[in-house]
């Protein structure tokens, strides 16, 4: 159960990866100078970064760490 919800996180975070709906749009100003796809952009990479650390977390296979304690 676990994987599949991982799983389905992941399907999800790249679905919001097509923006369509800041294609046409320059206003409103993030912070005064970033157009509104970029200031999402920005801040899906750091969702980006969190969800790697979540899956690192809860799905790192342990097969890996035991191989690498034997050498």
């Amino acid at each position: 159960m676990k994987a599949f919800a991982l799983a389905m996180l992941v399907l999800i975070y790249w679905c919001l990866h097509q923006d369509t709906w800041f294609w046409r749009s320059s206003q409103p100003m993030a912070l005064g100078f970033l157009p509104p796809g970029l200031w999402y952009h920005a801040l899906y990479t750091v969702g980006a970064s969190l969800l790697l650390w979540v899956l690192v977390r809860l799905a790192w296979p342990s097969e890996l760490e035991r191989e690498t304690d034997h050498e």
